[in-house]
């Protein structure tokens, strides 16, 4: 077996196609949480918790708009963590956490962060947990600092419109997959596994996450997530972005 990931760019670049096929204005929304970011931050070098990141998809792009940023890395995703340990190298700190276990704050090298951002990762996660984690997030930031989740939040009052969305980026997206211009989920987890270095790791996420055991997504309306963030002792919570189906709902602390 391989003693390190071999070409880390290239198996990041493939983790963003397949996930464009999935969310066309992904960029959109990083854009939209950096520029509140940078708006919220004194001086060119913000603290930033990447919460459930991944490949670090979130971190890499901080870094680019803010070289001198510290960046953590938070998930439990062996595969995804392979990836961005191998990309970020010295540049940024990788937590192994699961944020169903309410003990993940005391594996985080520092709090204060100036920003806790994540994307299309917490629906995964039930109600309860999603608004206690809201309230355990707030204390790991500075007074000031924000929290921003883009997720899947439909908008409450277009249920037609928002079905209509659906449909057509699901259309868009198979076309794609039948034109060989995306790679699907399935088909590219199944590249991740048969990497030499990566192949173990795939072995340890299937006893993490049992395809038998997999729950469901739940995808509240932004407003739900307003209204938690409010709950959980942000001074300020609304809507940041907007795209289609998925929203962008910010915290200040």
């Amino acid at each position: 077996m391989s003693a390190y990931l071999s070409n880390p760019q290239i198996w990041q670049e493939s983790w963003d196609r397949q996930q464009e096929a999935f969310l066309p204005d992904r960029e959109e929304r990083f854009a939209a949480m950096l520029s509140a970011v940078a708006a919220t931050t004194d001086g060119p070098a913000p603290r930033v918790l990447d919460l459930a990141g991944g490949t670090g998809t979130i971190s890499l792009r901080t870094l680019a708009r803010f070289p001198r940023a510290r960046v953590t890395v938070l998930d439990q995703d062996p595969v995804l963590m392979a990836i961005a340990t191998a990309s970020l190298r010295d540049r940024g700190d990788i937590v192994d956490a699961d944020l169903s276990d309410p003990g993940w704050r005391a594996k985080l090298p520092e709090e204060g962060f100036d920003a806790v951002l994540t994307a299309t990762a917490l629906h995964w996660l039930p109600a309860e947990r999603v608004a206690t984690l809201y309230g355990e997030i707030r204390e790991v930031l500075r007074p000031g600092g924000i929290f921003v989740n883009a997720d899947h939040m439909p908008e409450d009052s277009l249920p037609t419109l928002s079905e209509r969305l659906r449909d057509h980026g699901r259309a868009e997206r198979e076309a794609r997959y039948a034109a060989g211009a995306a790679t699907g989920w399935n088909d590219w987890w199944a590249l991740a596994a048969a990497d030499e270095f990566l192949a173990p790791k795939a072995v340890e996420r299937e006893r993490i996450y049992p395809k038998t055991r997999h729950g469901q997504e739940w995808n509240p309306p932004a407003l739900w997530h307003v209204d938690a963030l409010r709950v959980a002792g942000f001074n300020e919570a609304g809507v940041l972005w907007r795209g289609g189906t998925d929203a962008a709902v910010v915290g200040l602390r």
